[in-house]
This record gives C-alpha cells, sequence and structure tokens, in this order.
C-alpha cells in the first residue's frame, strides 16, 4: 500500500519533480553517506597477509624455473648417434691435449698461441651447448657443437704436426 501512495503522490507532483533541484546541503549529505558506505565497504587486510602473498607468489616463480631448468635435454636425449661422436671426440681432445702439454716446457710461446685457439674453440662449444635448451631446431645444434668437436680435433692434430716439424727442425739444425 505504501508503494501505490508513493506512485500516486509522484504521479500528482511530477512537474515539480523536474523543475525543482535538490539543495547543495541535501547533495553534501548524499556524499556524505556514500563516503561512509565506502569506508565499510573497505577490507584492512593484515600485512601479515600481503607478505604471506608475496612468498607464495615468489616461492612459485622459483618453483617454476627450477623445474624448467631441471628438464634441460641432454646431447643423448636429442641424438645417441650424436651423444656417442661427443664422448668419442671429447676423450681424443683430452688425450691430444695431454700430448701438447708436453711440448709447453720446449715451446711456450708457441703452445700459448695454440692453447688460445683452443679455448676459443671451446668457448664457442660451451655457448652452443647454452643454446641447446632454447633452440627450436636442437638437431642442427648438436650437429654444430659435433663439428666444432671435429674441428677442435683437427686443430690439435695440426698443432701436434707443427710441433713435431719444429722439433724435427731444431734437432737437424743442432748437427
Amino acid at each position: 500500500m505504501k508503494d501505490k501512495g508513493m506512485e500516486e503522490f509522484i504521479k500528482a507532483h511530477r512537474k515539480e519533480f523536474d523543475v525543482k533541484m535538490p539543495s547543495d546541503e541535501v547533495w553534501s549529505r548524499i556524499d556524505a553517506a556514500l563516503d561512509r558506505e565506502k569506508e565499510k565497504k573497505t577490507v584492512k587486510w593484515p600485512v601479515w597477509v600481503g607478505v604471506a602473498a608475496s612468498l607464495l607468489l615468489v616461492l612459485g616463480v622459483l618453483m617454476f624455473n627450477h623445474r624448467k631448468a631441471a628438464h634441460q635435454p641432454e646431447l643423448a636425449d636429442i641424438s645417441r648417434v650424436y651423444a656417442r661422436k661427443e664422448l668419442r671426440f671429447a676423450s681424443l681432445i683430452e688425450e691430444k691435449k695431454d700430448s701438447l702439454q708436453i711440448y709447453a716446457s720446449k715451446n711456450p710461446k708457441l703452445y700459448a698461441r695454440f692453447n688460445a685457439d683452443l679455448n676459443e674453440l671451446g668457448n664457442d662449444y660451451e655457448a652452443l651447448k647454452r643454446e641447446l635448451p632454447q633452440s627450436p631446431n636442437q638437431r642442427v645444434v648438436v650437429r654444430a657443437m659435433v663439428k666444432n668437436l671435429e674441428l677442435q680435433l683437427q686443430v690439435i692434430n695440426q698443432q701436434l704436426s707443427i710441433i713435431n716439424d719444429v722439433n724435427q727442425y731444431k734437432e737437424e739444425n743442432q748437427l
């Protein structure tokens, strides 16, 4: 019943509603009431809730990165043939490096230059190894890694040949 009375009142005084505006005092009371409602609705979280949420976020990111890093593919995962080649070349390279080391005392300057070349190739190999997990075509990177090892072996063989030639020349000229 109250609603019908209100409707009749509004219909009877419709023109007054369209013409008259509420006073500034009415607007300020409405504004103050709205401000009080906003204050009531805001939830004050304790500081520890924010700290806990931040810690959870950081732990989640760390776990995601750890899981991603743990799944870095190895050479054997991509190609067993290339993994065997890598192992064979790596052992040959280490054996030949040991042979070069023997000549280091006789020709330190020559050995230093040879070692710099091998270090550069080794750095290239390590860069390829780091690139492997992110590469969209991992087989190409693996082939490049094996080619690098082949090149290292060729360089060492050439270096050993040069050292042998130098030593032979020195022996021939001593007589």
